[in-house]
């Protein structure tokens, strides 16, 4: 059992800050799962006998961290899933990036085709066969250290999408080594994390911030102060 750091609970639903690299499903590697822990957490906590329920109702990358919703009720999964899907959450991820975002800030939209054998997406000219429409708004807020810290906001949800976007514009995701980014020694992180999700609440309509602090990873730990003065100056 690791230690969950528990960032929303409430009858229909839980979030979790995840760490980078933590499996979030059962899969064939037999790695311990983020599902699994979460299910013995709550069996334990509400002394439940059984099958305890507990859904995703979205996804995030394995080596990225940050805020991940589960719905621990049918109903808040069809509900939150919903919300996702009607682009009513309000999604922001902060990267660190090694070159200067050209231009400091953007909304892109392109078509995305998922590479299936090689597991990479890429950006297509015009519409094909399989590709889909991606969107992300995004604004650099300013200089940490030799890096440079920018806020990803994705209007749409497309695999990988912040990756092959900070890409494009010709600016990698630090330890994003599969899109170009320099490494940081680190094969299981790359730093991307979800930061804040905003929505109404689906069930009791009441407004729900969820935010997930950053990872103990060094490259975060160490320009920490001059992150959180960026955040709060924008």
């Amino acid at each position: 059992m690791i230690d969950l750091e528990i960032i929303f609970e409430e009858n229909h639903l839980i979030a979790i800050n995840i760490p980078n690299g933590m499996l979030v499903h059962a899969d064939q590697t037999g790695d311990s799962s983020l599902e699994e822990i979460l299910k013995e957490y709550l069996r334990e906590k509400y002394k439940k006998p059984g099958n305890v329920f507990l859904q995703s109702v979205h996804r995030l990358d394995r080596p990225v961290s940050g805020a991940l919703i589960f719905a621990k009720t049918s109903k808040g999964k069809d509900r939150m899933r919903q919300l996702f899907t009607d682009r009513k959450v309000d999604k922001t991820y902060l990267a660190l990036v090694s070159q200067c975002p050209d231009p400091y800030d953007a909304d892109l939209e392109n078509w995305m085709l998922k590479n299936r054998e090689k597991n990479i997406v890429e950006i297509v000219k015009g519409e094909k066969s399989g590709a889909v429409k991606a969107r992300t708004r995004y604004k650099t807020l300013g200089k940490v250290g030799k890096y440079y810290l920018v806020r990803l906001h994705p209007i749409t949800g497309k695999s990988h999408q912040l990756r092959v976007h900070m890409k494009f514009i010709g600016s990698p995701i630090c330890g994003d080594v599969k899109y170009g980014g320099p490494s940081i020694h680190d094969p299981n992180a790359l730093l991307l994390h979800c930061r804040q999700m905003e929505f109404i609440h689906p069930i009791h309509k009441v407004p729900v911030v969820i935010r997930a602090e950053l990872p103990n990873l060094p490259l975060w730990q160490r320009h920490l102060d001059e992150i959180h003065g960026l955040e709060e100056q924008d």
